[in-house]
């Protein structure tokens, strides 16, 4: 029997998912829970074969750092992670973290499960969709303070409220806004956001 640890925030998604997997002869939901902070906390009681977590969860902890913090506690113990969407960052940064799988959450049930089986097994595992993405992943080319930058610009603040915001001056937030345009290879400021969230830059 694979004792499986599911974590979702969206509890509609999450009684599904254990409906679904109680159907299995040998997989055995053994905590569902909310989110990041409760699935560490989970693992280390119930001491799961499989922890399946969603990545975009709410508090401190989402799914990626949730699965570290489980990978320390409880070696044992393997993660697959599940998205609603593969963004480039998230899956660099399953990939470095040594999760055992990264599915998206359109993938067919049967996958899924065959995917968790997989896991506990040793097998790696990585959504098809993806794989292309895993082979192309570009580094992040922005820098914190540019990061930093283009985050307020996205929530719609302009230079000078930039300037104000981060201590520094009007000109030094526009040279910073030309740098990112430029790295980026964006039309504007506006594509250079467009572009740094798909990335997950931002």
């Amino acid at each position: 029997m694979i004792r499986i640890l599911l974590a979702e925030d969206q509890a509609v998604i999450r009684g599904a998912l254990t409906a679904l997997l109680g159907l299995e002869p040998d997989l055995e939901v053994v905590a569902s829970v909310e989110s990041g902070a409760a699935a560490v906390a989970s693992a280390a009681v119930e001491l799961p074969d499989v922890a399946v977590l969603d990545i975009d969860m709410p508090g401190e902890l989402d799914g990626l750092e949730a699965a570290a913090r489980i990978s320390a506690r409880v070696p044992s113990c393997r993660t697959l992670m599940l998205t609603g969407h593969g963004k480039p960052a998230h899956l660099k940064r399953a990939l470095a973290a040594q999760v055992g799988g990264f599915l998206l959450k359109t993938a067919p049930p049967e996958e899924l499960v065959g995917a968790i089986r997989d896991v506990a097994a040793g097998k790696r595992v990585l959504d098809p969709s993806l794989a292309v993405t895993a082979w192309d992943l570009a580094d992040n080319p922005l820098t914190p303070r540019e990061a930093d930058v283009l985050r307020l610009v996205a929530d719609g603040l302009d230079a000078p409220e930039i300037a104000a915001r981060l201590h520094l001056t009007a000109g030094t937030v526009r040279n910073y806004l030309t740098a990112i345009v430029a790295k980026l290879n964006a039309r504007n400021r506006t594509d250079a956001v467009r572009l740094a969230t798909e990335a997950g830059w931002i």
